[in-house]
């Protein structure tokens, strides 16, 4: 008698014999049936794992297991004796196939318990992104859009991105402004006495008289700061010692503005780490217009990304006479002054960036300042380099800077914040201002005004009527700060100094105390922000450039 395995073999012999001899005529019937070959319908119909395991975590991790663990058996057996060790087979054939009291088979429980396991992992894994590529076996990289946590904690893979960060609000506390007062030989008293007419303790200074300035005059300078109560108190005045030669027409003003910059950035002494908002360069015949309250006023209300420069992409007959000629600064090597090196080569005008010109006086946000100094993108240091060889590169350098950055060319107001008398056409120097032009500064709005003569009576009714400032010459101009006096704060006529270093050590300098010099600079800001004057201002580019 033959066995059951036999038996089986035998009743299974003539199925195959008759799928064999079916085979020629398979084709013609499928086409009679659907119109699709057999071969097409297998490329059409993948398998169901195929289909499913890739998209299911958790079919992928049964059908894993059941691979994985599935032991081979000794001898051969029927798939009537022994059942099938599919997760999802129906288990009414499998309690069948096998008695009541035989031993559960452990090659499918442990293919199951591995499956789940298997799945369960895949499941927390796929947890945080409900929505997973189909490639998930084939690449290690999430393909969520959404950045995971440890991806956001690390710094942007490029540079650029921080040219565009949005503009920092502005604080509860009035703003800080950092001044450079530049001069040359005698020009110490002429700085001394701007320092006090701008003074505040807010703010941060830096006093530079260029190396053709004796040194007796620096030290001076320095006596002068050491003992004056107020500003010893406060602390944020400091002097450059080691001084750089100056050549107005050459680069070397644009690097001693940097100098100065990177001081109050950067710097030792009372310039290190001080907490400022805007970069203000002044020279030693310049003057204000309004008190520190005024100005402290008026910008608190300001975007503090703001850069407050003159500038024009219209550079014509300076094309020609200041782009295309090439000139060497001795103040770069040399230790004393001299004239500009032409050279006889000419070159033509960039192509990697436009040039634009405007003054040279400028209040620049602390955003653009780093900006120059770090040039994370190169800009600032290629056209450095450009404008080493330019004459009068104080009036285009930071002007081609800030039009040409995709970050900072929406932030320019087209204004230096100054009155200046000049000629028509202009001449490479303004006119001296005197008290004939006082309605017309008054008028002006401006917050400082340029050019003035030493001891120019013009500066003493600026400091009687505007700063009252009428104490002795080494008095600052009084502010909120100060016990008494002041610019809406009272009326300083007795002659004492109502600013005093204990003003400085236990009173409230964010105390402002705003007179009608902050109604003219309002009026003058509102102006230049209109819709008319704001944006159609901005780093516009000429057609003939």
């Amino acid at each position: 008698m033959p066995s059951p395995a036999l038996a089986g073999r035998r009743r299974l012999a003539p199925r195959k014999a008759a799928s064999n001899t079916g085979e020629r005529e398979a084709p013609t019937a499928a086409r009679a049936i659907n119109g699709r070959s057999p071969a097409s319908r297998r490329r059409r119909r993948a398998p169901p794992h195929s289909r499913h395991a890739l998209t299911r975590p958790w079919l992928a991790g049964c059908l894993l297991g059941s691979r994985l663990l599935r032991i081979k058996a000794e001898k051969p057996v029927s798939s009537a004796a022994t059942p099938r060790c599919h997760p999802f087979a129906s288990m009414e054939p499998f309690a069948a196939a096998v008695p009541r009291k035989a031993a559960v088979d452990l090659r499918c429980l442990l293919s199951v318990a591995a499956g789940a396991v298997f799945a369960l992992l895949l499941l927390l894994a796929a947890a945080p992104t409900p929505l997973r590529s189909a490639s998930l076996f084939l690449t290690p990289f999430h393909a969520s859009t959404e950045p995971s946590t440890s991806a956001r904690s690390l710094p942007p893979l490029f540079v650029e991105p921080t040219l565009f960060r949005p503009a920092p609000p502005p604080p509860a506390s009035p703003p800080r402004f950092a001044y450079l007062i530049s001069g040359s030989a005698g020009d110490a008293s002429m700085l001394r006495r701007c320092l006090l007419a701008l003074y505040h303790p807010r703010n941060s200074y830096i006093l530079h008289l260029d190396a053709q300035a004796p040194d007796s005059d620096r030290a001076e300078l320095a006596a002068f700061v050491a003992a004056h109560p107020v500003l010893a108190a406060a602390g944020n005045v400091r002097i450059i010692e080691k001084a750089n030669l100056v050549t107005y027409r050459g680069p070397t003003m644009v690097t001693t503005t940097l100098h100065a910059a990177a001081t109050f950035l950067w710097g030792e002494g009372a310039g290190r780490g001080a907490d400022w908002d805007w970069f203000i360069n002044l020279s030693a015949s310049d003057y204000p217009l309004v008190t520190q309250d005024d100005l402290m006023h008026v910008f608190s209300k300001l975007p503090h990304d703001l850069n407050f420069i003159d500038h024009t992409s219209d550079i014509g007959w300076k094309a020609f006479a200041r782009a295309m000629p090439m000139i060497v600064d001795p103040g770069l090597y040399m230790k004393t002054k001299g004239e500009l090196f032409w050279i006889p080569e000419r070159r033509s005008l960039p192509t990697a960036f436009k040039l634009f010109t405007g003054s040279a006086w400028m209040v620049l946000s602390r955003p653009f300042v780093e900006y120059t100094i770090w040039g994370w993108d190169n800009l600032p240091r290629t056209v450095l380099m450009y404008y080493a060889n330019f004459i009068s590169s104080p009036e285009g350098y930071f002007h081609t800077v800030v039009c040409n950055a995709d970050g900072f060319k929406n932030t320019t107001v087209n204004h230096d914040l100054h009155f200046i008398s000049w000629d028509n056409p202009p001449m490479q120097h303004p006119h001296y201002l005197t008290v004939g032009d006082w309605d017309r500064m008054v008028a002006s709005d401006a917050p400082f005004a340029r050019k003035f003569r030493r001891d120019d009576p013009v500066l003493d009714r600026i400091d009687a009527d505007i700063l009252s400032r009428r104490g002795p010459g080494g008095t600052v101009a009084p502010g909120g700060w100060c016990g008494g006096g002041g610019s809406g704060g009272g009326d300083n006529r007795t002659g004492a100094d109502p600013c005093t270093a204990a003003s400085v050590v236990a009173g409230d300098t964010a105390v402002l105390r705003p007179g009608p010099g902050a109604e003219r600079l309002q009026r003058l800001v509102t102006s230049l922000l209109s819709e008319q004057n704001f944006r159609p201002r901005q780093c516009k580019v000429a057609e003939t450039n």
